[in-house]
């Protein structure tokens, strides 16, 4: 492997079907007594609720519990 003129390093592509590397995506590069340890990462995006989305999770938990009667 190289690493090109930008910084990028191409992984061949039996090692990334090895390890479930398809198509474009992320990973994580730590530094390791060995070397660089290159692993996949996962991302999950990430929704910070506003007070009005919140009312709008109240508002339909409140449509799905109806007809339900609590003991």
């Amino acid at each position: 492997m190289s690493i090109n003129e930008r910084g990028s390093l191409i992984l061949p592509k039996d090692l990334r079907a090895k390890y479930g590397l398809e198509g474009a995506g992320q990973v994580v590069i730590e530094e390791s007594p060995e070397g660089l340890l290159i692993r996949p990462s996962a991302t999950f995006p990430l929704e910070i609720y506003s007070d009005q989305r919140i009312e709008e999770f109240n508002q339909s938990n409140e449509k799905e519990l109806e007809g339900f009667e609590l003991k």
